[in-house]
């Protein structure tokens, strides 16, 4: 009997900005998504807000970041830093 690992799914990933490093470990990020209105077809902005692990509390409010789905990592937070594309001015 072999022991094969399964292969891990595909994890998702969503870029947006740093609004909150109160938290130790831990920031704020805002997603935003160009969503179509049904009815008038008028193009709307809806934002998301991601809680996010940040192991060495490297990000900045401003920064862009790329975040990755993760396993959960306490009430709130399942998403994880896994790059930063710019830095804020």
């Amino acid at each position: 009997m072999t022991t094969e690992q399964k292969p891990r799914g595909v994890r998702k990933t969503q870029v947006g900005r740093v609004t909150k490093t109160a938290m130790q470990k831990t920031v704020t990020v805002a997603v935003d998504r160009l969503v179509q209105d049904p009815l008038y077809k008028k193009t709307v902005r809806k934002t998301s807000k991601f809680l996010a692990h940040d192991e060495e509390n490297r990000c900045k409010v401003g920064d862009r970041v790329v975040i990755v789905e993760t396993r959960p990592l306490s009430a709130r937070k399942r998403w994880r830093i896994s790059e930063i594309l710019s830095r804020a001015t």
